[in-house]
């Protein structure tokens, strides 16, 4: 059976939505259509040619020495449907660097939302995933104080939607609101491994958190679980390995889980974040990591001058049939061990609008090679990396 295109795919999503939509619509019914968008233009380069920096695990290549325009570039459009009090339409479509090396636009939200009571909402469809506390706007560059999300924490995200449902309750507590959400949906996204692609599609990601928001305090407790539904392109090297050696590697139906607390402070002039992460996986190829990163920005005006640190430490699994030297070269492509120190400002020189430069210092283990693309013998984990970038809301 052929399989529709992923043009074909977007068409039916956008029909799908709207002839829910036009369903529910009763001939009395006021609409209320609005239409948003977001971008950001954004350059940068790294000082090393033997490793490209990339935004995350979605992108085929990074920087560079030469200043590229792929890398946080973004390009977005959003509408927004209220059909009756309690129901509501979202539709997202957002060009930014593929896994294939396009930029051809794809819908990453397309959901239908019911909102019972101010307590209560259900969402179905094609849903922003939360992993972590920020992730699921990671896309637009206006809501965040720095040129892109820190790489050492968000970096090895390649989910940016799900296709599926989630529910959410939120209730007064201790002066504060506490809010729950549930959520889970399949995968349809690709991400690139070489010259070829780990296909994510039909993988189940399941998942939740409890946020807790008081005056300017954020808190979050999250945690994520994805199960493949596919190996890694890598059938040859399998077939290679002793059975038992290759079932301890296979990611296939296999189980990664991902553990989150998020601490957000934001009052007057002062913006502080907090992230702290545990990735843990029931197989041998990907390893368990730590990670976290702390930012501080002060307003000044216009101004927001911004300093943080990330770090991102990983560990292989051990295997109960190892093949000595075989199977640790394999799984040292997934290793990670380095922190970047990065400083930088915004400028919101008008509403909407702002323009940020950054400069990340990156210092790692030569063994340190997960979060990059195309890394060479004369890798030793150290790069800089300097970012400007124009962002807009509209």
């Amino acid at each position: 059976m052929t399989q529709p295109s992923g043009r074909q795919l977007h068409v039916v999503e956008g029909l799908m939505l709207l002839l829910l939509a036009s369903a529910m619509v009763g001939p009395a019914s006021a609409m209320d259509f609005s239409l948003s968008g977001f971008g950001t233009l954004g350059a940068a380069r790294s000082t090393d040619e033997s490793a490209q920096f990339v935004r995350d695990l979605s992108h085929p290549d990074g920087l560079t020495e030469q200043w590229s325009l792929n890398t946080d570039s973004v390009l977005g459009l959003q509408a927004d449907l209220n059909i009756r009090p309690e129901w509501s339409a979202t539709l997202q479509a957002v060009s930014h660097y593929r896994p294939d090396g396009g930029f051809e636009p794809e819908i990453t939200w397309a959901f239908l939302g019911f909102d019972p009571n101010p307590s209560w909402s259900l969402r179905a469809g094609r849903l922003g995933i939360e992993f972590y506390m920020l992730a699921d706007s990671r896309l637009v560059g206006y809501s965040y104080l720095t040129v892109r999300p820190p790489v050492d924490y968000y970096g090895t995200l390649p989910f940016s939607y799900v296709d599926g449902m989630d529910i959410s309750a939120t209730w007064p507590f201790a002066g504060g609101l506490l809010r729950g959400k549930l959520y889970g949906g399949l995968s349809r996204e690709q991400s690139p491994w070489d010259q070829l692609q780990f296909d994510m599609s039909e993988s189940l990601l399941l998942g939740g958190y409890l946020d807790y928001q008081k005056g300017p305090w954020q808190v979050r407790l999250g945690q994520t679980s994805v199960r493949f539904a596919n190996d890694l392109p890598l059938e040859d090297f399998y077939a290679a390995l002793p059975e038992a050696t290759a079932d301890e590697l296979r990611v296939k139906d296999h189980w990664s889980h991902f553990s989150s607390l998020g601490i957000v402070y934001d009052a007057g002039p002062l913006q502080t974040q907090l992230m702290l992460s545990k990735t843990f996986n029931e197989h041998g190829t990907f390893e368990d990591t730590w990670s976290g990163y702390l930012v501080l920005g002060y307003r000044v005006q216009d101004w927001t001058p911004f300093v943080g640190v990330s770090a991102a430490k990983s560990a292989p699994a051990d295997l109960q049939y190892a093949i000595p030297g075989y199977t640790d070269a394999y799984q040292s492509n997934f290793h990670t061990d380095q922190g970047t120190y990065f400083i930088g400002t915004r400028w919101d020189f008008r509403p909407g609008m702002a323009l940020k430069a950054q400069v990340d210092v990156i210092r790692g283990d030569p063994s340190s090679t997960f979060l990059y693309r195309w890394e060479n013998e004369e890798w030793d984990g150290s790069m800089t990396v300097f970012s400007l970038s124009w962002n807009f809301v509209f």
